[in-house]
């Protein structure tokens, strides 16, 4: 499993990502941020999006990919299933390709919305594998 729900907080919700790279680690934690909103196994990837992002440190950048995901979901009502990620680490930056399909609540099974990532106790962290620990704002 790519990630899995914490319970540390009361009014939001945090997940734990994980990926052998960083651009699994990032897709993996766009997939829980929608799995968050959304049954995302019942999304079928038949919109593509590309992405970009730019930031100063690896956290911030993580904190745009996720919002920028944010702004399909609330202006084109799109959830993504499936990422393709490449992130630039010396650079911050980020370029992905995104699929998914518009949100149908009579044939998909919604759940939280999720308002914003926030940096809020955000770890990244490499072991033997990427960790990514992010709090959203639902």
């Amino acid at each position: 499993m790519p990630f899995k729900f914490l319970d540390i907080t009361t009014s939001d919700t945090a997940f734990e990502a994980t990926g052998k790279d960083l651009n699994e680690l990032f897709a993996s934690s766009a997939l829980a941020m929608f799995e968050t909103m959304i049954n995302t196994k019942q999304i079928k990837p038949e919109v593509e999006r590309e992405v970009k992002a730019q930031a100063d440190d690896l956290k911030g950048l993580l904190f745009e990919w996720l919002n920028e995901l944010l702004v399909f979901y609330g202006a084109e009502n799109l959830a993504f299933s499936k990422f393709e990620v490449k992130v630039d680490e010396k650079n911050f930056k980020l370029e992905a390709k995104c699929w998914g399909g518009k949100i149908n609540p009579d044939k998909h099974e919604t759940r939280a919305e999720v308002k914003a990532c926030t940096y809020h106790k955000m770890e990244i962290e490499k072991n033997d594998i990427w960790k990514a620990r992010v709090i959203l704002d639902i």
